[in-house]
């Protein structure tokens, strides 16, 4: 299994922050680093997909059995934008293949999801 560092620089909804610009940059602090190690508190945070995602302790949307009929991420997914469905191919990508082998295509990845 890859670096647990690695899986958490995928956002629960599919993003991979190490590929958006404003974290490279040090803008961001990504979706996910933080969290767990109690440097960041989810009650404040406004993503409601990323809330949902880290109270079920997952690593993301895709490790979660309602995935297929989640309203929230499925309005989500549906928003006007090259990204959301970006996200989601991440997401499936990630359900059928694994965290590792999503993690080694990303890696060699130079702009935002692979574009």
């Amino acid at each position: 299994m890859r670096d647990t560092v690695d899986v958490e620089k995928i956002g629960c909804c599919g993003a991979d922050c190490k590929t958006c610009k404003p974290f490279i940059d040090g803008y961001c602090k990504g979706c996910k680093l933080g969290y767990g190690e109690g440097e960041r508190d989810i009650a404040k945070a406004r993503c409601k997909i990323k809330v949902c995602c880290l109270k079920q302790n997952l690593k993301t949307c895709a490790d979660c059995s309602l995935y297929p009929s989640c309203e929230t991420l499925g309005s989500f997914y549906n928003k006007k934008g090259y990204k959301y469905k970006k996200y989601k191919q991440a997401i499936e990508f990630i359900r059928e293949n694994g965290y590792d082998r999503f993690i080694r295509i990303a890696d060699d990845w130079k702009n935002t999801n692979g574009k």
